[in-house]
């Protein structure tokens, strides 16, 4: 039941994120205003906004001007999908009692990361519109966390650090560079995610994470000459996948580190 339950959800919050984005994007009103077909601006009927179901019935082309429809859609619905659910497979934390406000605010959480990480993707931008709003979010959820777990990674000095680390290495690489090596939209990303994973070593986690993930996309891409080395990529969406990895990882990777290379533990 809980399985179906945020499979819904998942579906529906990804077709959210689709239209959020695009109104996001355009200026539109995305509370009161309808969707509508981006090519020809009919406006949807109810069976056309169906997640996934719909595009694949309507074979991703739009019913009234039979124009394509981008697969970002249906991606993104299956994307959001498969990260709810995987969310309550792998919570470190018992998802019961008091502790289910911290799994139901990560989600919210998800919901404004995944549409960071495609208007970050198609724009190459991270909006202050989508991550201050996320803030908000954060900063009770850190408390949450402090006031269940008090002793949790040394409590609020482990959550200080993590914002700390986690935007403070941005912020110093953005003034040397004077904005050439990274933007401000990742410092700001950076103490949202440091905020999110509630300490200094899985804020530093997640940079090397990362910064992996961006190599291993990148260098196949400047080996086929699909990119220059004057190509300017979206880094966002590596912080945050490697963010959420953390948060459901994170633990078990430090403590992996710690044995096999620190012999801690």
């Amino acid at each position: 039941m809980v399985y179906m339950v945020l499979a819904v959800l998942g579906l529906c919050f990804g077709s959210f994120i689709n239209a959020f984005v695009w109104r996001l994007h355009e200026r539109r009103n995305w509370v009161h205003e309808r969707s509508e077909c981006v090519h020809c601006h009919h406006e949807l009927a109810a069976k056309d906004l169906v997640p996934i179901f719909s595009w694949l019935w309507l074979k991703g082309r739009c019913r009234y001007c039979h124009k394509p429809i981008s697969a970002q859609y249906p991606l993104v619905e299956a994307l959001t999908t498969l990260l709810f659910m995987v969310s309550y497979i792998f919570w470190p934390l018992e998802v019961a009692g008091s502790e289910t406000i911290l799994f139901g605010l990560w989600l919210v959480l998800l919901v404004g990361l995944v549409a960071l990480l495609v208007y970050d993707l198609k724009w190459m931008l991270l909006p202050n519109k989508i991550i201050f709003p996320l803030f908000i979010i954060a900063g009770p959820q850190a408390l949450t966390r402090v006031a269940i777990h008090p002793s949790h990674v040394q409590g609020l000095v482990g959550e200080l650090l993590g914002v700390l680390i986690g935007g403070g290495i941005f912020y110093l690489l953005f003034q040397i560079s004077g904005g050439r090596w990274i933007g401000g939209g990742d410092v700001k990303l950076g103490f949202l995610l440091g905020l999110i994973v509630g300490s200094g070593e899985k804020s530093l986690l997640v940079i090397f994470l990362a910064a992996i993930l961006g190599s291993l996309v990148s260098i196949p891409l400047l080996a086929v000459k699909r990119l220059k080395r004057t190509s300017t990529i979206p880094f966002g969406p590596f912080l945050i996948i490697a963010a959420i990895a953390v948060v459901l990882f994170g633990d078990n990777i430090v403590q992996w580190y710690n044995h096999t290379f620190l012999l801690i533990g």
